[in-house]
């Protein structure tokens, strides 16, 4: 696999960076830099919003996940990513509207524009800050325990993870966000074509899709329903992330980015079905990897049962692709959320910003060693981290939708409900308060308040 592993490495490291090259003598100004300079078509735009939505956790987090808690996990992405593709069409329309001609400085600074208040740019800042570093480290975590288990001996933990930031860091800044882009085309590609191949391995060991269902069905048959032995997977558990995974493109910059960077609306409609597809194309491969983990591995670490099935299992040659694949899709999403995060740092700082790339650079420094240091003390728990994030950052969305879709400012109601929202999960999070009110999830509880707090603030304000 080493032999492999250099070869495939060499040539994927080799072609990212001439391609961060090429991307970096069409930068002339901050926004080239954090915008990728141009508009992009439906092939592009496809898949970089797709590689930037489906990263590690997909591979690594939602197998074992499956694994643990059953197809319940299907409802919990398919249905939900289903609902999302509506929000990106719904959502992205009106964004596009009110950006209008006007160069994107990110949500924070069109959110202070739609409000007329400044807080509520710090607020949203706040809130991507404290949620995404998070999912930024579990990208790296991901890969790093991964990594680990192929290679046992090499080196610490901590120290793969510094090498994967330093890499990514290395690429993104001298390509900014087209180079990111190009990137993700190629992590997209990989990650479908490895979760595939190693699903099919899995089908075949078992002897089929039917022999599958029916030994999960005479071992452990509650995987195959919710809310599965864990009773992890209840409705409200499913609502309450139906409603995170759709706001998605409503409150995480890195993909209200690429809403308003695509080439006109036609290509938005058409990337939004075709994201949708890709997301049943990665989700059906990572249930069967788990049920065929429940069935082989019920017992073994999370580290242990993906070392098995995606490396020990494989032919030497599409383990490597998986490593390089993995490696991928950590760099795609962390570097476009660190970029984000970057952007909407820019729009803040206002004028300052928009020809001097320094403090930008020094800002996705700072984010990506916070992502690191939190890397390092973060669980396994790949897809309930990810869940977390969207759900601290969905606490945001009733006030941006407000904002987009009002046609004047809706003064600071909306705002200090968010702020006190926001105050709440964060709590609830670190355990100091319950996380159900009533027999009700509290984040759920609040985005219902949320949302009639914006159309209560709506009607009155018209």
């Amino acid at each position: 696999m080493t032999q492999y592993l250099l070869l495939i490495g060499v040539l994927y490291v080799g072609v990212l960076f001439f391609l961060s090259l090429r991307s970096r003598k069409e930068i002339k100004t901050s926004s080239d830099f954090m915008l990728g300079g141009a508009k992009i078509g439906l092939i592009l735009g496809f898949m970089t919003f797709a590689a930037t939505l489906f990263s590690t956790f997909t591979l690594m987090g939602m197998p074992d996940f499956s694994r643990n808690n059953g197809v319940g996990a299907w409802i919990f992405l398919a249905f939900s990513d289903a609902v999302m593709v509506f929000f990106i069409l719904w959502f992205g329309f009106y964004l596009r509207k009110r950006v209008g001609s006007e160069s994107f400085g990110g949500m924070s600074r069109l959110l202070q524009n739609c409000y007329q208040n400044k807080g509520v740019g710090y607020l949203y800042f706040i809130a991507v800050f404290l949620f995404l570093v998070p999912y930024v480290a579990i990208q790296i975590r991901g890969v790093a325990i991964f990594l680990i288990e192929a290679f046992p001996d090499f080196i610490p933990v901590w120290a793969w993870s510094v090498f994967i930031v330093v890499v990514m860091l290395l690429y993104s800044e001298l390509g900014g966000l087209k180079a990111i882009i190009y990137a993700d085309f190629m992590q997209g590609t990989l990650l479908l074509i490895v979760v595939w191949l190693v699903a099919m391995n899995c089908l075949d060991n078992v002897g089929g899709w039917s022999a599958l269902f029916e030994q999960t069905a005479n071992t452990q048959p509650d995987l195959l329903s919710p809310p599965g032995p864990k009773g992890l997977l209840s409705p409200q558990f499913l609502i309450a992330s139906c409603i995170a995974i759709a706001m998605i493109p409503v409150t995480q910059p890195q993909l209200s980015t690429r809403l308003v960077i695509m080439k006109d609306y036609a290509a938005l409609r058409r990337m939004a079905v075709a994201v949708g597809f890709f997301a049943i194309l990665i989700i059906i491969p990572t249930v069967i990897i788990g049920l065929y983990g429940a069935l082989q591995y019920a017992d073994a670490s999370t580290s242990s049962f993906l070392g098995s099935v995606l490396l020990r299992e494989q032919h030497p040659a599409i383990a490597a692709v998986t490593i390089i694949g993995l490696f991928a899709a950590a760099m795609s999403t962390s570097d476009s959320q660190l970029f984000a995060m970057g952007n909407e740092f820019r729009g803040l700082i206002g004028s300052k910003g928009e020809n001097n790339l320094t403090p930008i650079r020094i800002a996705i420094f700072v984010f990506a060693a916070a992502a690191l240091l939190f890397s390092l003390v973060s669980s396994n728990e790949l897809v309930l981290l990810a869940r977390l994030s969207f759900s601290g950052t969905g606490i945001m969305g009733p006030m941006i939708i407000l904002g987009i879709l009002a046609k004047k400012p809706q003064g600071s109601f909306m705002i200090g409900l968010s702020a006190v929202a926001l105050v709440i999960f964060i709590v609830s999070q670190l355990g100091w308060i319950p996380q159900q009110i009533f027999n009700m999830r509290l984040d759920l509880l609040l985005m219902i308040l949320l949302s009639l707090g914006a159309l209560i603030n709506y009607y009155v304000k018209k």
